[in-house]
């Protein structure tokens, strides 16, 4: 078995499995999907210190752009002067670049591994998928006797919103709800301030505004894709990452308020 397996999936795997034991015994109807609901809510909570750090840095970052622009333009032709007055406005102003970076490094094999936890659990036409999860957990109080109950508020964690025509219609909800709540972290994520309308221009500041401009379309394109996999991918998989998601929304209002998004809330709420 390889270590990612050992030290990140059968660790997450077994924690799943003793939420969801919990559950049936108290019994609540659809335990596997609260336990899988406890499960991210648990992750994201242990996780919480890193994403803030990773907010704070890109606050830190957004807020230096007015001095990192006037550096560009006053010694940009220099380019030892010009990385030595950024060196010392970040300095300054206590500011690692990195610092944003090395926790979305540290965040990506969590990730990874509670996904891949997520598809094993709701992969229930495998033939061999009770010895495959019960070979993985530490105790037998843990051990599967029979597939979980997949049903979740009336509808099967292991149905895809690609198979509507069957499942029912309604199920198409749930790649828009997903497509939704990535929109409104997106968007949230982006600048409050409206920015200027585009100007053409040539050489390094036209590249500029031209990554600017890809930056505002992938507020549109990552939820039209995150809504598409949602449409083929089990509906556990979304329940994961809608908790996920929904976290995250709350994450980023605390640290660094609603973002792009304020413009639309009541005065009281913006930060």
């Amino acid at each position: 078995m390889n270590p990612f397996d050992s030290f990140l999936i059968n660790p997450i795997l077994n924690l799943l499995l003793l939420f969801y034991k919990g559950f049936a015994l108290l019994p609540i109807p659809g335990a596997l999907g609260f336990a899988i609901i406890l499960l991210t809510v648990v992750i994201r909570l242990a996780l919480w210190p890193l994403i803030s750090a990773q907010l704070k840095s890109t606050q830190k970052m957004a807020a230096l752009k007015p001095h990192l622009d006037r550096i560009k333009s006053e010694h940009g032709h220099d380019k030892t002067r010009h990385q030595q007055e950024v060196s010392k406005l970040y300095k300054e102003h206590g500011v690692n670049p990195l610092a944003g970076c090395l926790p979305l490094i540290i965040q990506m094999p969590v990730f990874i591994a509670l996904y891949q936890v997520l598809l094993k659990i709701v992969d229930f036409s495998k033939n061999d998928f009770l010895t495959n999860i019960n070979d993985r957990l530490y105790s037998p109080f843990l051990f599967l006797e029979k597939i979980p109950d997949p049903s979740y508020l009336g509808v099967s964690l292991a149905a895809k919103p690609s198979d509507w025509r069957t499942v029912g219609f309604l199920i198409l909800l749930v790649p828009i709800v997903t497509g939704i709540l990535q929109y409104i972290q997106s968007k949230m994520m982006s600048p409050s301030a409206k920015s200027p309308a585009p100007v053409k221009k040539e050489g390094k500041e036209g590249l500029e505004d031209s990554m600017a401009q890809m930056q505002s379309q992938m507020i549109l394109i990552m939820p039209a894709m995150i809504a598409f996999f949602s449409y083929g991918f089990p509906i556990g998989l979304s329940l994961y990452w809608n908790t996920f998601t929904i976290i995250g929304i709350i994450q980023q209002y605390i640290i660094a308020g609603a973002g792009g998004l304020n413009k639309y809330l009541p005065e009281k709420w913006r930060k």
